[in-house]
């Protein structure tokens, strides 16, 4: 049981946790910003606004978290921000009203933690959508979570606001994530198979369709804009890749026999498995979002490395614990695998937690200061998000 200082090995306890991980979704939530009311401002005029749209990875999701422990019960070393006391616990806290439709747009998400840049922090991305939920609905699109799909929302902010980016992280649950990270999770938990060889047939298969419709949510963002009066050099779309929430085998602090990555890591996969996620899946979906952002004339935000050696299970860093405290420069910044929801929603699994949002948004700042070109944006060891720099993409 992952969160849990008991190993459990036997049949029937692999077939619980089998039977958890079929049901891991990657997900994806923040806060719906005030300044989407009001009287109607224009191009130029109004608080400037950054805008968040798109799935889990810029929504919020995981941002409950300060890292990852394996003590379960009250504050849980400090890591759980949506305690309140004894066994109580509210993730309110933490995603505001969409703690209880799942969008989980967290206070530490990416558009929130973009701070110095623009007066108003807009997120309007819910954690587990995919393009369709962000057509506009006279063009395919489809409410998602009890909410409108989020060009319908954007055209009320783009008229409250002066809407200078709008970046985007969409495409990866088209693509079936969720269900990637579920068959690898299960293959090493309980058929001890590998995963990659299938699931890169299964991602080659959908990854054409994929890009058309990511193609298809940047054209529907600018017929928004476009109506509300916006010119194209008025604003700018900035297109994200996928951070790796695991690491490569080499640098992963358990050993791939045992359970202790079940058990105390909370990373279920073998180290081929994770090669190929951290070194072929991830850029795969990088490069080719790279393409779609230069065919529709986006910028380019690439997140592959963003999360380097703070992955879970990495070997530079470290669970927290009582005599760990949770840290910014010593902690995870991606939440672990918690099959047995012993700990939060199994939704939250596989995202970036507070660390690794705060950081997003330093890189969403960073990008925001720069009118043109793509980059990358890596961390530096042994730092904060204060840390993270850019690095131009070819």
């Amino acid at each position: 049981m992952i969160g849990s200082r008991t190993v459990s090995t036997p049949p029937t306890a692999r077939k619980r946790l089998a039977a958890a991980a079929f049901a891991l979704p990657l997900l994806v939530g923040s806060l719906l910003a005030a300044g989407t009311t009001g009287a109607a401002a224009s191009p130029g005029n109004g608080p400037t606004a950054i805008v968040a749209m798109g799935d889990s990875y810029i929504s919020g999701e995981a941002g409950r978290w300060k890292g990852n422990s394996l003590t379960n019960s009250g504050s849980r070393d400090g890591t759980d921000r949506g305690w309140v006391s004894g066994s109580t616990y509210d993730p309110s806290k933490v995603y505001g009203a969409t703690a209880a439709n799942g969008c989980h747009r967290s206070d530490s998400s990416e558009v929130k933690s973009a701070t110095g840049t623009t007066t108003a922090l807009i997120n309007l991305a819910c954690s587990g959508a995919v393009t369709d939920n962000v057509f506009r609905s006279s063009n395919g699109g489809v409410s998602y979570k009890g909410e409108a799909p989020q060009a319908d929302q954007l055209a009320s902010v783009a008229a409250a606001n002066d809407v200078k980016v709008i970046a985007l992280s969409v495409g990866g649950n088209d693509l079936g994530f969720a269900d990637i990270i579920t068959t690898c999770a299960t293959d090493y938990i309980v058929w001890y198979s590998y995963c990659y060889d299938d699931q890169q047939g299964v991602v080659d298969s959908k990854i054409d369709g994929a890009m058309a419709k990511v193609g298809k949510a940047i054209d529907e963002i600018r017929a928004v804009m476009s109506t509300a009066g916006y010119s194209s050099s008025a604003y700018r779309i900035v297109l994200q890749s996928y951070p790796s929430p695991i690491p490569r085998a080499a640098e992963n602090r358990y050993s791939e026999s045992g359970w202790s990555r079940v058990n105390t890591g909370g990373c279920p996969f073998w180290n081929r498995d994770s090669d190929w996620a951290r070194d072929s899946l991830v850029p795969q979906i990088a490069n080719r979002l790279k393409g779609v952002a230069a065919a529709k004339g986006a910028q380019f935000m690439d997140l592959r490395d963003m999360l380097q050696g703070h992955e879970v299970c990495a070997r530079s860093s470290k669970l927290v614990s009582a005599s760990q405290p949770a840290s910014a420069t010593t902690s995870e910044w991606a939440r672990w695998v918690d099959s047995s929801e012993t700990q939060g929603q199994i939704q939250e699994s596989m995202h970036p937690n507070y660390f690794g949002q705060l950081s997003a948004g330093r890189c969403l700042a960073l990008v925001y200061a720069q009118p043109t070109g793509n980059y990358t944006c890596r961390n530096t060891a042994g730092k904060d998000a204060s840390g993270m720099y850019l690095s131009p993409v070819s």
